[in-house]
């Protein structure tokens, strides 16, 4: 009689979420039985959230895709019949030759999201070798970090870099700006936790009481897009008691003496008639500021998604520069990490195999630009680890750009989304339990390997192996489009950057994750930044030469602005999106569990704002502006302050009331820096709706 053997593999989390925490699958017979954190991790400690504690049933749902599919009724419909996979590929391989033969390239639109974070697998580099090879639009993600992450690059010389999260442990005062992190990055909890046990005082700046800012010592609840005047009234402050570290504003910063100007404009009184708040709340605040060393600041990802949202993480990350913050453990801001890893980018891409260069097409614009775009209009849309009909701005555009008839669209997906509902093939993919990967973090600095635990079921491929499969299909001959997962693995670490000394593929696996190559604990700017200066630059020439404002300061935002306008007399209420606690995006919005515990779209409205409308809680409202509408149950609430209404992201269209959700009335234009997306920056007005 055959012994069953048991197994731990050890894996790491996909989802786009700072922790990345790693995981260990227990596999007996062939199937995977439990998921458990990794108790190793020193950043995640062994505890997985909400989410995915359910990984293996969402894996094993009966809804999932197991076999190619191609549409079998009117786009939108949902009806497919099963194919095979010559039958599928062969389909894709023709239209695609078809459009480059007659239009170019450029004609197809390979578009994906943060479905998954892989390396390998993910948003990093899946197929971007193919779409090179092919001479495709080049895709530009910019629904997510690209505005703050352009705005750090501008100050600290990086992208995306910072204080490293776990010296939060040493902070003395704690400002979480726009960051729910028991929803978004709940491992950064603890040394949060390990901070105020001593001593640390603990601020949330949000304008919505998240679960994080009812934690927090004080809640400070600024309007909307506000937050960059905040920071200059805080620094007033600290200018005013005298507390500027001028050692090393000389040694590290330049551009002061400009700054300091620009600091004088923003007295207390100025900011609290912008922001909100009471004057007296932003000198105890600055007070606080200026005597507390060190202090650390983790800037929420919402924070910057709005007209002037590269201007507030730009200033934000600009005070521990004149507090000397900089220097200490546990001093300084952090927004993204991922510029600490020194992967070999240029071998995962290979952008040497595009002959010449393409247009970038914008992920917030897919609606705009599947109506509107010509020449060439978009006749392949290639769409894996997204569901954009959900996730992205001006809802019925992206719909009526979905159901063009001469668009051939495919769609990678484990779950009938609603834009794989208007695909003409869908693709089965794995899920992360079923291939590998190498994962990086932008909220620690470990580096995990994944390692598949179980196989595949029905005839799900990974995602790499649907693009050997394709290039293959197409009578592709570049060697590059065929190497392994693993060997794409190893080439990623064969860099000579100073970070990956001594990580190996072999000592990954055998670990599971490795810290990064920097001291513990690590304090990257203590003497110098990575600009063109050397120098934290209040001042950039780099904007300057891009056309923006060189100085940090304030740029206010557009829709959301204080101010009594037109657009807010027809629509007085400023709406925004925060991440629901029990999705990730719009993932597991179709698992019963996590609906069961979110419950239908709702929508946050104050008292003072809900009686002259007549609305009590429980009741159906209709949320709308010029761009569209949904429906949700109103929840009143003193959680959002007066004018300000909160939505929760995350709700596929096709499972809402109305058949929209809070994007539709979001609009896809774009914010001050990096093109990025202003979910938050958006007007509307809310009336009760009939059952």
């Amino acid at each position: 009689m055959a012994v069953d053997t048991v197994r731990n593999v050890r894996g790491a989390c996909p989802l786009d979420c700072p922790d990345t925490c790693t995981w260990i699958v227990e596999v007996s017979g062939g199937e995977a039985v439990s998921l458990r954190g990794d108790p190793k991790h020193p950043f995640t400690r062994g505890s997985l959230c909400n989410k995915v504690n359910g990984y293996l049933a969402y894996a094993r749902s009966e809804d999932r895709l197991l076999y190619p599919l191609r549409r079998a009724g009117p786009k939108g419909s949902g009806k497919f019949e099963r194919i095979s996979w010559d039958e599928a590929l062969a389909l894709i391989a023709s239209r695609i030759d078809d459009a480059i033969a007659h239009r170019g390239g450029e004609a197809i639109w390979p578009f994906v999201g943060s479905g998954s974070m892989g390396l390998i697998q993910g948003i990093y580099g899946a197929g971007r070798r193919l779409w090179n090879v092919l001479g495709a639009s080049r895709h530009l993600v910019n629904v997510c970090t690209i505005t703050g992450g352009t705005a750090t690059g501008y100050t600290l010389g990086d992208n995306r870099v910072g204080m490293d999260p776990e010296t939060l442990r040493f902070s003395k005062l704690i400002l979480l700006w726009g960051a729910n992190v028991l929803s978004t990055h709940p491992h950064l909890w603890r040394p949060i936790l390990e901070a105020r046990r001593n001593g640390a005082y603990v601020v949330a700046i949000d304008p919505i009481r998240t679960r994080t800012a009812a934690a927090a010592d004080w809640h400070l609840a600024p309007n909307p897009g506000t937050d960059a005047a905040l920071a200059l009234g805080l620094l007033n402050v600290v200018i005013s008691e005298g507390a500027e570290d001028r050692a090393f504003l000389e040694a590290h910063t330049a551009g002061w003496d400009a700054f300091r100007g620009r600091i004088a404009e923003f007295p207390p009184d100025r900011v609290a008639a912008i922001c909100g708040i009471s004057a007296e709340a932003i000198a105890t605040l600055g007070g606080r500021l200026a005597r507390t060393r060190p202090t650390g600041i983790r800037i929420g990802i919402g924070l910057q998604r709005h007209a002037g949202g590269g201007m507030a993480v730009r200033t934000i990350t600009c005070i521990p520069g004149v507090t000397g913050d900089w220097q200490y453990a546990g001093g300084g801001a952090f927004y993204d990490t991922r510029g600490f890893y020194g992967i070999n980018w240029p071998a995962l891409w290979r952008d040497d195999l595009r002959t010449r260069e393409t247009r970038i097409l914008k992920m917030t614009r897919l609606g705009e630009c599947l109506l509107e775009l010509d020449p060439p209009p978009v006749e392949v849309l290639f769409v894996y680890a997204s569901n954009p009909l959900a996730s992205v701005p001006q809802q019925s555009k992206v719909r009526q750009g979905l159901a063009r008839e001469d668009l051939f669209t495919v769609v990678v997906e484990h779950f009938l989304t609603d834009t794989a509902r208007y695909a003409d093939i869908v693709l089965p993919a794995t899920m992360q339990i079923e291939h590998r990967d190498l994962m990086i973090a932008y909220g620690h600095l470990y580096l995990s390997w994944n390692e598949p635990a179980v196989a595949p079921p029905g005839e799900c491929l990974p995602t790499t192996e649907i693009f050997r499969r394709l290039a293959r299909t197409l009578g592709l001959t570049e060697p590059a489009l065929y190497e392994s997962d693993e060997t794409i693995a190893r080439e990623l670490l064969e860099s000579s950057h100073s970070s990956l000394r001594g990580i190996t593929l072999e000592a990954l696996k055998a670990r599971g994750s490795i810290r990064l190559s920097y001291p513990e604990p690590f304090i990257p700017f203590a003497h110098g930044f990575p600009t063109p200066s050397g120098k934290l630059e209040f001042l950039s020439e780099r904007m300057a030469g891009s056309g923006l404002d060189p100085l940090a300061g304030y740029t206010p935002p557009l829709e959301t602005r204080h101010a009594k306008t037109p657009l807010t007399h027809r629509y007085p209420l400023a709406l925004l999106t925060p991440a629901d606690h029990y999705f990730l995006n719009s993932m597991f919005a179709n698992v019963p569990s996590q609906l069961r515990r979110s419950g239908p779209p709702r929508v946050l409205l104050h008292p003072q704002d809900a009686a002259p409308r007549s609305i009590a809680s429980g009741d159906r409202v209709r949320i709308f502006n010029d761009r569209g509408s949904f429906f949700a149950i109103a929840e009143i609430s003193d959680c959002v302050r007066p004018g300000v209404a909160a939505s929760p992201k995350g709700h596929w269209p096709g499972k809402s009331d109305g058949d929209t959700t809070v994007n539709a009335t979001v609009d896809d234009r774009e914010s001050d820096m990096g093109n990025g997306a202003v979910y938050h920056d958006n007007r509307v007005q809310i009336e009760a709706a009939s059952r």
